[in-house]
């Protein structure tokens, strides 16, 4: 028997799907599931000091096939898989299924490069965290 091992396609930079929506300033990375503007969802990204962005970055670089590297981030920590030369994977879940988001390696560095304390992201990209802290309010919260 075989294992259920989802998968999406790999995300690039110069894809020609519009797939990366955008950095909000917390540095969550909000992606279109397979360029799909109807399936957004969000990846948890790196916040951490400078010398800590420096070993991540490396330790990244470092990588090899069956590796993983756990990222320090806002809530949850994050994983990068590595699974193959240039071919990364970050774990999500989309309409309750689990899947893996694949990255290239240009990709997943652009991701951390947000990290670094001079980054700030665009005004564009402020909205995003407004609109995720405004729908956050309108759920009901557990008693």
């Amino acid at each position: 028997m075989h294992s259920l091992f989802p998968l999406s396609p790999r995300y690039r930079l110069d894809d020609e799907l519009p797939w990366l929506v955008g950095v909000d300033p917390v540095r969550r990375y909000w992606i279109n599931v397979n360029g799909d503007e109807s399936q957004v969802v969000t990846i948890p990204g790196l916040l951490t000091s400078v010398t800590e962005f420096k070993r991540t970055v490396l330790a990244f670089r470092a990588l090899l096939p069956g590796e993983t590297l756990t990222l320090s981030t806002y809530s949850t920590p994050t994983q990068i898989y590595c699974i193959a030369e240039n071919c990364y994977a970050i774990a999500g879940e989309v309409n309750g299924a689990a899947i893996w988001h694949l990255f290239d390696q240009e990709t997943i560095e652009s991701f951390l490069m947000t990290a670094h304390p001079d980054w700030q992201c665009s005004p564009e990209d402020v909205e995003l965290g407004r609109n995720h802290l405004l729908r956050s309010f309108e759920q009901a919260a557990v008693a």
